[in-house]
């Protein structure tokens, strides 16, 4: 028997990490298109023997990139039955801000929208119920949360109901946000007939990188006609009837119309990428009669062929606003280049409202947030803290007309590492409900200057700094 500290086995381990470290190397200088993030996995494989190879293996190769490559082929002829539409009386900009977005997600933008807001669980999750309830033909709900108590119960119990009437449902999870190991909605909604799947789910340790990316999209389709979608969970945190002490405040939208395609569109894909069943029926893809005044574009986001999408999106929106950019999110880590087009755009002249919660639900995104404002010093933007409860809403709203509503946050999981969808509109009535809510948060927080952040105990300043450090993962 070979001793481990024989020289031989010394040879064949060292060999064993040049190779490996080799490896990393050039699969890093290949596809890695961030320089300090390939210097980081180079080194960490040079100077982490074994170890960081092994971690590359686990969390730096996207493999969802090559299975995306197949969904392309989706057939997809339901959603270029819709053409383009023709924006007319939109400012110039929001035109050029949707030339961009159209070449960028390579779908139509419709016309004839009809959207109406709704803020929080109590006013959101009836309406849900209800339309579940009246479902004749086909229900298509995915979910990145999907709890089993009593939110999540109502939820199951309609989906289950509408199975038994002879509804198609389909209900996607991810599967990490119900659950990895023990998944109560998912197994309740199997015995109880309705056809559900979880996003990634493996116990293939080679296929555990996967777990470091979700489904964080929120969509719900009933009779391919009505959808709702925003960035709202379903669970019972989000009402402040069932949960009064320390709820979640969120927004969800109800959307009639053309659109509602390009949603089933999304959850469509999804659906054949984890179960390789097409939902081509036309029980999925009804003729869509417009409904509403808003234009409305869909934009897929995620680690594979939809990589990168959403940021150039605001890239591109913080870029071309003239007068006014609003951003309400629950997480902000925008990378350097969006930090850069936020401070060029207070350079321009253009008015910048941030809101963020003064208190996340997780203590260590705080940190990494006021650590990562500390380099707003040069950016003459308004950054605004609400009070609890917990805010979870997710809007960004440009020049009083356009805005995007969806899953995404601005921290590198929605930019980098989540599957998200969100829709850019324009409708300058509902652009003004939306502004609105945020004048309303405005009022009841309080500003936060960089100044103060700076003058906090060093002791304070270090720990957040060091909480920094883990942005590309939170």
């Amino acid at each position: 028997m070979v001793s481990i500290h024989s020289p031989m086995m010394q040879a064949l381990v060292g060999i064993l990490y040049v190779l490996l470290a080799t490896t990393v190397t050039v699969d890093v200088l290949l596809k890695k298109s961030d320089v300090r993030g390939a210097l980081g996995w180079i080194g960490a494989a040079w100077f982490s023997p074994i170890l960081g190879g092994l971690i590359y293996y686990l969390f730096g190769i996207n493999r969802v990139t090559r299975r995306a490559l197949r969904l392309s082929r989706l057939k997809d002829a339901h959603i270029r039955r819709q053409t383009s539409a023709v924006l007319k009386d939109v400012p110039e900009n929001i035109c050029e801000l949707f030339d961009a977005s159209g070449r960028l997600s390579g779908g139509p933008l419709t016309s004839g929208n009809d959207l109406a807001v709704l803020q929080g669980g109590d006013a959101a999750y009836p309406e849900m119920l209800a339309a579940i309830a009246a479902a004749t033909q086909s229900i298509a709900l995915t979910s990145y949360i999907f709890r089993g108590d009593a939110a999540g119960r109502k939820f199951s119990d309609a989906l289950i109901a509408a199975r038994a009437r002879g509804v198609a449902v389909r209900v996607l999870l991810d599967s990490v946000g119900a659950g990895y190991f023990f998944s109560p909605t998912f197994h309740r909604l199997e015995a109880g007939g309705v056809t559900a799947a979880r996003f990634l789910h493996t116990w293939l340790p080679w296929r555990m990188p996967f777990l470091n990316m979700r489904n964080h999209r929120k969509l719900l389709v009933v009779d391919g006609a009505v959808a709702f979608m925003g960035g709202m969970n379903i669970g019972a945190e989000n009402s402040q009837k069932l949960h009064p002490k320390d709820f979640i405040t969120d927004i969800h939208f109800r959307i009639m119309g053309p659109v509602v395609r390009l949603i089933m569109d999304a959850f469509a894909r999804d659906w054949t990428f984890t179960t390789r069943e097409n939902l081509e029926q036309d029980i999925w893809w009804p003729e869509l009669a417009p409904r509403g005044p808003v234009y409305a574009q869909g934009l897929r986001s995620g680690p594979d062929a939809d990589l990168y999408k959403l940021e150039m999106l605001l890239g591109a929106a913080l870029s071309l606003a003239k007068k006014r950019i609003r951003i309400l999110t629950p997480y902000f880590l925008p990378d350097a280049r969006l930090q850069f087009a936020i401070a060029q755009a207070c350079l321009r002249g253009v008015h910048v409202d941030i809101v963020i919660p003064q208190q996340c639900n997780y203590l260590f995104m705080d940190w990494a947030m006021r650590a990562h404002l500390r380099f707003f010093n040069h950016i003459a933007a308004n950054i605004y803290t609400t009070p609890l409860p917990f805010d979870h809403s997710k809007l960004c709203t440009v020049d009083d007309g356009w805005c995007l509503i969806g899953s995404s946050n601005w921290d590198a999981r929605s930019f980098r590492l989540n599957f998200e969808f969100d829709l850019e509109c324009y409708d300058p009535a509902l652009v003004h409900k939306l502004d609105a809510i945020i004048d309303a948060k405005i009022a009841r927080g309080d500003r936060l200057t960089v100044a103060a952040l700076l003058a906090q105990p060093v002791g304070i300043r270090l720990r957040d700094a060091a909480a920094r450090l883990m942005m590309p993962y939170l």
